[in-house]
């Protein structure tokens, strides 16, 4: 899933110069890490609920936590696959 959600990083948001491997797991997605902003946040999310299927609450102070980095992310998304398997 580390790939996948790397990937899908980079195609979502058209980051030409940038390959998954440089993508550090633990590297701030925002600010002074890969340096996405606010409208990178909100595509990425919708690609998110497009390849996995999964409910992103607009508002949620958590959604900050979940798109801090892609280790962040990754576990967010298997939880919410989980979360929507257990329903």
């Amino acid at each position: 899933m580390e790939n996948e959600i790397k990937l899908l990083i980079i195609e979502s948001l058209f980051l030409e110069d940038i390959k998954p491997e440089d993508i550090k797991n633990d590297e701030a997605l925002f600010g002074d890490g890969l340096g996405l902003d606010s409208i990178d946040a909100l595509e990425l999310g919708i690609a998110l609920q497009r390849k996995y299927g999964i409910i992103i609450k607009e508002g949620d102070e958590e959604n900050r936590q979940h798109f801090a980095s892609v280790n962040s992310l990754i576990e967010f998304v298997k939880n919410q696959i989980l979360n929507k398997q257990t329903l």
